[in-house]
């Protein structure tokens, strides 16, 4: 049985359906926002596509990675150019209207760079986690406005929650040595790979019902706060 990474959400594994659908909230609300020009920074597994390009007269969206075939439409209004950021290359500044950037940034190692060239293009495993605050600061830097939101959960994803804490925890004791604490990232980022994507299929296995019926309207915005599952900052110039 093949194991993806599990930071790379798939929207056909049933076990990946509680992170999928928050993450789709995401595209769905940035979709009643965005249209002209729009950009994406982060492919992914191009799920925010089809949800996205619909009300943009051009998205681009860029990934070090392609998507899975067959996931972008050919022709039409959509393009994918493959690169890392930063730097931004090929795109100039101030032509787009848009920029979404939807769990990628902690990834990104210059992060401040990234959320410049963001601003310069609007017109006008992770390496860290931020705080409510601290991401404050790093938008601030370079937006004018933005509104601070959080991604939050109802019961039925608090107790999918509670049910992940739980077996993490029965997971976490057979790591009597405290290698998770000595062990530098680089040598924990596969066995927490693998690890996570077992749990996932785990709780699926144990409750069915539970994980493959969450859905979008089970997650919803409000004012962010550190209890928030992502957040969600709509920021202008």
């Amino acid at each position: 049985m093949a194991i993806q990474s599990a930071e790379r959400v798939s929207q056909t594994d049933a076990s990946d359906n509680y992170v999928f659908q928050r993450s789709m909230l995401a595209y769905c609300k940035a979709a009643e926002i965005v249209h002209g020009n729009v950009l994406e920074i982060g492919t992914g597994s191009g799920y925010g596509v089809s949800v996205i390009a619909p009300h943009a007269d051009r998205f681009t969206t860029i990934d070090k990675t392609p998507p899975p075939a067959g996931i972008l439409p050919e022709g039409g209004n959509v393009e994918f150019c493959r690169m890392k950021a930063p730097p931004l290359k090929g795109i100039q500044s101030g032509c787009m209207d848009f920029v979404l950037c939807f769990q990628v940034i902690e990834h990104i190692r210059d992060d401040f760079g990234t959320n410049k060239e963001m601003s310069l293009t609007r017109n006008p495993w992770h390496l860290r986690e931020y705080t409510v605050d601290e991401f404050k600061g790093l938008i601030g830097c370079y937006f004018d406005d933005y509104e601070p939101l959080g991604i939050y959960g109802n019961g039925k994803i608090m107790q999918y929650y509670e049910n992940n804490r739980q077996s993490v925890e029965r997971i976490m004791k057979f790591d009597i040595l405290k290698l998770q604490q000595h062990l530098p990232r680089w040598m924990l980022r596969l066995p927490y790979d693998i690890m996570n994507r077992l749990n996932r299929r785990k709780l699926l296995k144990a409750d069915h019902e539970l994980t493959s019926s969450i859905c979008t309207s089970d997650y919803f915005l409000k004012k962010a706060d550190d209890k928030c599952f992502d957040m969600f900052f709509v920021a202008t110039k």
